[in-house]
């Protein structure tokens, strides 16, 4: 029991420190030698514009669903002009960038670990190397960049979407008066609550690529092993966001 308890760690750790060096390393080249820009746009319009549709749906109706379980407490004491505050700060300081964040886990994480698997099974990165052309910094510096620019200004977006939701399900079905809930929201909420958000997406965005990119380099045992990988990807990076997201909150706020 010790013996196996001593391998899990030591295999922990190994992934830990593997993926830091990776990291560093694509951090790296990000500074001194950046890959082409072409690249890095691409990855922009994969993670960032492609993603947009699913962020508007979610973020849509995580507002809205925010003010159909309040509105009957807030109903209670005749504060229903709170309800636009309450939800600009919960998109804004938790929902906006944890939501969006897991959304990209799920379409773009488990496609960039999928896509450097498939490429390291095939053997396309050894190829890569004999080209001389470093695999990290033709593939993991440009998803590193691209990430972590795309998460803040998806949750730009998430945000201003969820209020909107908040605001149509408030306003419009449940009677609230318009302009009691942007203007108690416009007194309550400040421009440092939408800030923390956005702080908050730039890490997640970076730990994404970060983890995604290094399950794709450890794929192992043929297309099996891919789905593997994939799978590891998406559970360790969903964890990473909310355990960093309740320290980033304490630091932050």
């Amino acid at each position: 029991m010790l013996n196996l308890l001593r391998e899990k760690l030591n295999s922990f750790f190994t992934a830990v420190g593997e993926a830091t060096l990776l990291t560093l390393q694509a951090v790296w080249f990000l500074v001194r030698k950046p890959p082409k820009l072409e690249h890095i746009v691409q990855q922009i319009a994969y993670i960032g514009a492609e993603t947009l549709p699913v962020v508007l749906v979610t973020s849509f109706f995580s507002g809205g669903v925010i003010v159909v379980e309040t509105y009957s407490t807030f109903h209670r004491f005749n504060a229903e002009y709170l309800l636009g505050a309450v939800v600009a700060l919960s998109m804004a300081r938790e929902l906006g960038p944890v939501l969006t964040a897991l959304m990209v886990v799920a379409r773009v994480g488990s496609a960039m670990t999928a896509q450097i698997g498939t490429m390291k099974i095939t053997e396309q990165i050894d190829a890569l190397r004999v080209l001389a052309v470093n695999p990290v910094r033709y593939l993991v510096s440009p998803r590193l960049f691209a990430s972590t620019v795309s998460l803040p200004l998806l949750t730009i977006v998430a945000d201003v979407v969820g209020i909107f939701g908040g605001w149509f399900v408030a306003v419009k079905l449940f009677g609230v008066n318009d302009y009691l809930f942007w203007q108690k929201m416009k007194d309550i909420v400040e421009l440092y609550d939408f800030l923390g958000g956005l702080y908050k997406a730039t890490v997640f965005g970076f730990l994404i690529a970060a983890v995604s990119c290094y399950f794709g380099f450890a794929t192992t045992g043929g297309t099996q092993g891919v789905g593997r990988a994939t799978t590891s990807a998406v559970v360790v990076a969903s964890m990473l966001v909310l355990i960093v997201d309740y320290f980033l909150s304490a630091l932050i706020y």
